[in-house]
């Protein structure tokens, strides 16, 4: 009886290597981009939510935006100052840690720091978040669950039964408390509660120049300190 030809082992070096084509592309990419625009932007997130970034590069559809793949990105622009593509690059590549990005764009520093420092949104909690608020629900009905969750927010960890079809909290529950770490349980119930206990922000951390290959570590928008009352009305009118 011939051998089934399913489930055969693949041995992995048979296969052929994935994803340098694209890291390739994303270099040269970047190194475009730099050659194009005007200034380029390190920016950091938190709370990343892949849909408001979304929206934020719809907005800014003549610009740029580059996320994920540090490694890659700094070799792109350069690690060090003898590799960089043009003068301080090596800078931003030294800042490329944890979750953040590059966007180049031609808009002006004033604008895009104002642009993303008004730009926060609230959101759900992750599990691993910090609760902002202690949550607590009293016993009774909990009206806006339909009869079926009851058995979902019992393994959710509420203290729940069906009454005459209605889900009820059997006793006081305390969901989260302030300062805590959010256990994936915990986030999931402050979620069906509609409680928002974060925020998606981008903040601008470094920006540098095409034109003189100036390289200026910003940090948290500091830099709009700096500026007089005329031109952040000016920027304003421009943002409008």
């Amino acid at each position: 009886m011939p051998k089934t030809k399913r489930f055969q082992k693949i041995s992995l070096t048979q296969t052929k290597k994935k994803g340098l084509g694209g890291k390739q592309q994303l270099v040269e990419d970047i190194r475009s981009c730099v050659e194009k625009y005007s200034y380029l932007y390190l920016f950091s997130v938190q709370n990343m939510r892949s849909n408001k970034l979304k929206s934020i590069r719809n907005e800014w559809k003549d610009s740029r935006f580059f996320l994920g793949k540090n490694r890659v990105i700094a070799i792109a622009l350069g690690r060090t100052k003898e590799s960089e593509s043009r003068e301080n690059l090596h800078e931003v590549s030294k800042r490329l840690k944890g979750q953040c990005g590059i966007v180049f764009t031609d808009k002006p520093k004033s604008e895009v720091i104002r642009y993303f420092q008004k730009h926060v949104e609230s959101d759900y909690a992750r599990s691993g978040n910090v609760a902002t608020e202690t949550v607590t629900l009293q016993p009774g009905p909990l009206e806006q669950f339909p009869f079926n969750m009851e058995p979902y927010l019992r393994q959710l960890g509420l203290p729940t039964s069906l009454q005459r079809g209605v889900v009820t909290l059997l006793k006081e529950h305390t969901v989260c408390k302030e300062g805590s770490i959010l256990t994936p349980e915990e986030a999931r119930l402050l979620k069906l509660l509609c409680k928002h206990m974060a925020e998606f922000r981008v903040t601008i951390e470094a920006v540098w120049e095409k034109e003189d290959g100036a390289f200026e570590d910003i940090g948290n928008g500091r830099m709009l300190e700096k500026e007089d009352d005329a031109n952040e009305s000016a920027d304003d009118e421009n943002m409008e």
